[in-house]
């Protein structure tokens, strides 16, 4: 870089104007042959023979071969170009040919260097299969295995298949707030940070549940967000501490509405990703069909286990029942009981979408009681694929119901559940000034992107998933871990 500029070179221009993408030219070969181009793009490999180098550019859309003679460029351009490194961006503008052997390329009349890379690039043929460099280093592994990009394009068609079809329903996308005094909507730990100017320590949004039916008590009767959710909980192939909820909640519905809005909602990705209603999942064939299918939770973990969860009326019951198991589960409640019971004997055999219903009541503290079962809530989870994906209600609307719920969790908060929901007075306050009937859910785009995209690692769907920090010596002289050192 150094020589460069001695020379004159600007080894970082501001633009550059290029025509065509490397796509354009392979797919437009017959109507451009013979025409000028100008492309840019990152240098990949290069080969010299003597007067001739040849050489491939990568931009967003692929690969490109381009070649420069010394009869064409003069041998002092030339011999310059063959100082550029793997890695360097390049503009190239010449003619677009065919090689001896058939290869689409582009003859080029002139480059320039677009940016000058100091460090090399990941082994080039092999690409970059290390998964620690891969998901710390996304940019490296874009570079080396360019097809990781699609992924994440249809990540994006995901979400714009959801906003289409909510928008075209009736929805209004809104925002509402990450920072709040006091989070809500979901079972979990959340993370706190402090405000200096409040002088008050503030909450990540686990949820955007309780902030959205404000809105529908403010007479906003379809709403829908599309947002960052943070959760201070393990990492595993399935969690991330910061993960991309869709929740939308519509006045005067019911979970059975949510079921046939979510039934809408993964056809049509199924759809526009897939060419039709199935495709193979990890090795298997998985068919999004509607109806899709529905299993009671209490039901089948009595035909698994032969328990009645209906049964546990204390913590004490299910710690009993799920000890004659043999049963591991990570808190002695009731409700983390029924989950270890439903994990370890029923979730395994879900394949197909499916309606997991009928949750017993106490679970349930934003949920209105079944119709004809008080015991039970109409709430529903969607599994898909092993995973729970979706999460709906029949949103309870009666504010005090609302109210003793909220101290039946403060409760359990006191007995040490720290994912229980804490008391908000606020929303309480909301509700009594009136909540008509509405049906709510929350959908996992990180999830529904690991099935749509065929993948069994949620940080292969997070473009800079969370990782744990590396060792201080590692971080001081910006190398990752050498593998077998001591603190590795």
């Amino acid at each position: 870089m150094e020589e460069m500029q001695r020379k004159g070179i600007d080894p970082y221009p501001y633009s550059y104007s290029r025509t065509h993408y490397a796509s354009d030219v392979h797919e437009k070969y017959p109507s451009l042959e013979g025409k000028h181009v100008r492309v840019a793009g990152r240098i990949m490999t290069k080969r010299s023979f003597g007067q001739l180098v040849f050489c491939t550019i990568q931009d967003t859309t692929g690969k490109l071969q381009i070649f420069l003679r010394a009869d064409h460029v003069g041998s002092g351009e030339l011999a310059q170009f063959e100082k550029l490194d793997l890695g360097d961006f390049l503009g190239a503008e010449g003619k677009v040919t065919k090689t001896k052997k058939g290869e689409i390329s582009v003859d080029v009349e002139k480059y320039i260097l677009l940016a000058k890379s100091l460090r090399a690039l990941p082994e080039k043929f092999h690409g970059l299969e290390d998964t620690e460099i891969r998901y710390r280093k996304r940019y490296l592994d874009l570079i080396a295995n360019p097809q990781i990009a699609d992924i994440f394009r249809k990540r994006a068609k995901i979400i714009h298949v959801v906003r289409r079809y909510l928008d075209e329903n009736g929805f209004l996308e809104v925002e509402t707030p990450i920072l709040q005094s006091l989070y809500g909507g979901a079972a979990a730990k959340p993370f706190i940070t402090r405000h200096n100017s409040l002088k008050a320590d503030l909450y990540l949004r686990i949820a955007d549940e309780l902030y959205l039916k404000r809105l529908i008590i403010g007479g906003m009767e379809r709403v829908y967000e599309i947002g960052k959710d943070f959760r201070n909980e393990d990492i595993d192939s399935a969690h991330n501490p910061e993960f991309t909820m869709l929740e939308f909640y519509e006045a005067y519905a019911d979970y059975e509405g949510m079921m046939k809005r979510a039934e809408d909602i993964f056809s049509r990705i199924c759809i526009s990703l897939h060419g039709g209603a199935s495709f193979e999942y990890k090795g298997k064939p998985i068919s999004f069909e509607t109806p899709f299918a529905r299993l009671s939770l209490t039901d089948a973990i009595m035909e698994k286990t032969g328990v009645d969860v209906l049964a546990f009326h204390t913590d004490a019951d299910a710690v009993a029942a799920a000890k004659k198991l043999g049963l591991k589960f990570s808190k002695p409640t009731r409700a983390h009981v029924i989950d270890a019971l439903f994990d370890e004997h029923v979730k395994p055999s879900i394949w197909n979408p499916t309606f997991l219903v009928d949750y017993p009541e106490f679970m349930c503290p934003l949920t209105k009681k079944k119709r004809g079962d008080p015991r039970l809530a109409e709430r529903f989870e969607l599994f898909v694929g092993g995973e729970e994906c979706a999460n709906a209600y029949s949103e309870l609307t009666d504010p005090i119901e609302q109210r003793r719920k909220f101290m039946e969790q403060a409760e359990e908060r006191r007995k040490g559940d720290d994912e229980a929901q804490p008391f908000d007075e606020d929303f309480v306050e909301a509700m009594e000034h009136g909540m008509p009937p509405t049906g709510g859910i929350g959908i996992g785009i990180d999830r529904i992107a690991m099935i749509f995209t065929n993948q069994e690692s949620i940080k292969e769907v997070l473009l800079f998933p969370s990782m744990r920090p590396l060792p201080k010596d590692a971080m001081d002289d910006g190398k990752l871990p050498i593998k077998g050192k001591k603190d590795h």
